[in-house]
C-alpha cells in the first residue's frame, strides 16, 4: 500500500490499514515527501507495527534535514525494513547515511527510487554501484519504458523491485469484456493492471494508495495466483496499452 496523497491527513486511517492487513497486504510506503503520511501511518498501524514491513524515503538535497527525516522516522517506526532514497536526490550522500543506518541495524535493505523514465539512466548508474538492495519506479501497460532495461539489470543485479502508481497514465479508461475478465480470474479493470504487473517476474510488490474502504481487499485480490503466462501479459497490454 502507497501512502501519497491518501495519508497526508489528520483523519484517522486505523480502519485502512486495518483492512489491508486482514487481506494480506503488509508492505506500506511513505515518504517526507507526502505531508503527514509517515505520521498518520505510524498512528494507524498502532500496537500492529511489527506486522507490518514499513518502506519510506530521504527526500532532501541537506544532509542535516536527512538525518532529521531519519530520525523522525526511526522515532515512529523504530526501524525501517525499506529506507529509499526518493527520485535520488543528492543519492550519493544520501546513500552513505543509509549504509551506516543498515550497518547499525536500524535498517534491513537499502534502496533508490524516480518517477521519471527520464532518469532511469541515472537510475541504473546507481543500480550499478552494488551499493542498492532493490529500487522503485513506475510501471503499467501504459508506461513499459522500465521493460527496456532498468527491470532487466534489476533480475541481473537480484534487486528487489517495488512499482508505484500502476493505476495512473490512464490506464483505467479501458474496458475489458467481463468474459476475458473471467478468464484472468479477476472482476476489475484494476485487477488486471495490478494482475499484469504484478505478474512479471522481476516484480517484488505494486503499491496502491487509497482511502476507500473495500479497495484495499479488492486489490489485495489481484495478488492471489494463478498468474498471468507471457501471451495473456502481452493480450492485456494490448488493450489497455
Amino acid at each position: 500500500m502507497g501512502t501519497w496523497q491518501t495519508f497526508d491527513t489528520a483523519e484517522d486511517r486505523t480502519p485502512i490499514v486495518d483492512e489491508a492487513l486482514a487481506a494480506g497486504i503488509d508492505l506500506f510506503d511513505s515518504s517526507p515527501m507526502y505531508g503527514r503520511a509517515e505520521d498518520s501511518l505510524a498512528q494507524a498501524l498502532g500496537s500492529r507495527r511489527d506486522e507490518a514491513i514499513i518502506a519510506t524515503k530521504l527526500w532532501t538535497d541537506r544532509e542535516s534535514e536527512g538525518r532529521e527525516q531519519v530520525e523522525h522516522a526511526l522515532s515512529l517506526f523504530g526501524r525501517v525494513e525499506i529506507y529509499q532514497v526518493h527520485n535520488l536526490v543528492n543519492w550519493r550522500a544520501q546513500l552513505r547515511m543509509l549504509e551506516r543506518l543498515k550497518a547499525e541495524g536500524k535498517v534491513v535493505a537499502v534502496g533508490a527510487t524516480h518517477y521519471l523514465p527520464s532518469a532511469f539512466d541515472e537510475l541504473s548508474e546507481v543500480m550499478r554501484t552494488g551499493r542498492l538492495d532493490m529500487i522503485q519506479l513506475p510501471y503499467n501497460p501504459r508506461l513499459r519504458e522500465a521493460e527496456r532495461r532498468v527491470l532487466p539489470l534489476a533480475a541481473e543485479l537480484g534487486l528487489g523491485v517495488l512499482i508505484h502508481s500502476p493505476l495512473r497514465f490512464g490506464v483505467l479508461n479501458k474496458r475489458l469484456d467481463k468474459g476475458m475478465l473471467a478468464e484472468l480470474g479477476i472482476k476489475t479493470v484494476a485487477q488486471a493492471v495490478l494482475k499484469w504487473i504484478a505478474s512479471d517476474p522481476r516484480v517484488s510488490s505494486v503499491l496502491t494508495a487509497t482511502k476507500t474502504p473495500g479497495r484495499p481487499s479488492e486489490n489485495a485480490q489481484a495478488g492471489d495466483p494463478p498468474w498471468l503466462d507471457p501471451d495473456q501479459r502481452e493480450r492485456l497490454a494490448t488493450l489497455l496499452g
